[in-house]
């Protein structure tokens, strides 16, 4: 469907909303969440990957400023509903919504019809910090193998991973395993049984770094995932530290009593 095809969806100045439907102009929201309001009902009228109204047309439409509008427009780009494409916005597809588990992010992808892919950044040998010698039960400065790549879905940029192992039990992956593929299928073939993860989740801001990397800009919220994995003897198996974009990816969790 073309944009056009929906102007006349929100004609006029904006209008608030009252439960039942009936309408009422006035103040009691900010201009910019009720201009928000009516953008997403155009969306909901497009198709993914269809243009959005630019920002002249709907601040002439909802007769706002268009700084008003830029404001509601960049909310739906955090929230992942619509995304810059060139120099224009288009309608996003549906944010893929991973289970936290014990699993790869390869197979987490599968299992939800996306096809995952990686790419490779860097496969160093760095010094510990603190947090990662913890993890992984070394001494603070010792040697680790630190495997950072790019997290792709459908072809899309929406993560970046950085793996933590020591060399003393992983070494041998240096020769042997395919770093676009899954680390935990390489893991699990060197005999290792994956016991348990502890992972803690928070947002954060990208790095100038990152956000190049991820082709996304520094003011995009982050989910970090920090998570230390052990066998079913308890001992470390790797330290890993998760960057994904906020407007891409959501997580979720079944909880039991």
């Amino acid at each position: 469907m073309d944009a056009t095809d929906v102007a006349a969806v929100t004609p006029g100045p904006i209008a608030d909303e009252r439960p039942g439907g009936s309408t009422v102009s006035g103040d009691r929201l900010p201009k910019r969440y009720r201009v928000r309001r009516q953008i997403e009902r155009i969306i909901g009228e497009l198709d993914e990957g269809d243009p959005v109204p630019s920002e002249r047309e709907l601040a002439g439409r909802f007769e706002v400023a268009r700084e008003t509008v830029r404001q509601a427009l960049r909310d739906l780009v955090v929230e992942g509903r619509i995304r810059r494409q060139g120099r224009g916005t288009v309608v996003s597809r549906p944010k893929l919504v991973q289970p936290l588990s014990l699993r790869s992010y390869t197979e987490a992808a599968l299992s939800l019809g996306r096809t995952p892919g990686r790419v490779l950044v860097g496969w160093d040998d760095v010094p510990a910090d603190a947090e990662t010698a913890a993890a992984l039960e070394v001494p603070a400065g010792a040697t680790v193998m630190q495997l950072e790549r790019i997290l792709l879905a459908d072809g899309e940029k929406i993560g970046l991973e950085s793996t933590f192992l020591t060399r003393e039990r992983f070494g041998g992956l240096r020769t042997g395993y395919d770093p676009t593929t899954s680390l935990y299928a390489a893991i699990r073939a060197a005999g290792v049984v994956f016991g348990s993860a502890r992972e803690r989740i928070e947002t954060v801001p990208a790095s100038p770094r990152e956000a190049t990397l991820l082709e996304c800009t520094t003011a995009l919220p982050m989910i970090l995932l920090n998570r230390r994995t052990v066998d079913t003897d308890g001992r470390p198996v790797e330290r890993v530290r998760s960057l994904y974009r906020g407007d891409r990816l959501a997580f979720e969790a079944l909880l039991r009593e």
